[in-house]
């Protein structure tokens, strides 16, 4: 059975994104990519929205991006051997192989694709991660909090929903960022 991994790069005051959307202070040094490569290479599945899944697409469409380091080959690799699932209501076609679009997130499909698969689940984006949240489906957080305060933007984390969670493990960066991996005790509250 598949494990449904939320993970995602935020700020201290739990932010993906800063109030003009930006989030340049959330990119990885070599280090922290290196770690983000192992843990990805767990997953066989991406599950994103369409905002998310259009950001990521650069790791198969831009050949530029993987050029840059063997690192970033790397990860460009596994994300393009995973399959993906884009939500999304407005996006027509998908430009990246591996990859179909759903309409709607329908949390009974997501526990049956949990059940029939051996690798694990990643979800991104906040948006398309909060009706996981909602359902109970995540099993584990993975957080990489980046030294800095943004004072605003896009929650990493959907209002009116509580999940109690255990510390499964941690690791400091050299660049101070700091890795939080943590289990759902409950799988749902709201």
């Amino acid at each position: 059975m598949a494990r449904l991994t939320y993970s995602a790069i935020l700020s201290l005051d739990g932010y993906i994104e800063d109030i003009d959307g930006k989030f340049d202070w959330a990119a990885p040094d070599e280090e922290v990519h290196g770690f983000i490569n192992y843990l990805e290479r767990s997953a066989g599945t991406h599950l994103y929205g369409r905002r998310m899944y259009e950001i990521m697409i650069g790791w198969e469409t831009d050949p530029n991006l993987a050029a840059k380091s063997p690192l970033l080959r790397d990860f460009a690799a596994i994300w393009q051997a995973a399959d993906k699932i884009v939500y999304s209501k407005t996006l027509e076609t998908v430009s990246t192989r591996k990859t179909r679009i759903e309409r709607t997130f329908d949390p009974e499909a997501i526990r049956q694709l949990k059940d029939a698969l051996q690798q694990d689940i990643l979800i991104g984006g906040s948006g398309l991660a909060a009706h996981a949240f909602r359902s109970g489906l995540v099993d584990e957080y993975h957080l990489f909090l980046v030294p800095v305060i943004v004072g605003g933007g896009k929650s990493s984390f959907p209002e009116n929903v509580r999940v109690e969670l255990t510390l499964l493990e941690e690791h400091r960066f050299g660049s101070g960022v700091v890795f939080l991996r943590y289990q759902a005790r409950h799988k749902r509250t709201a």
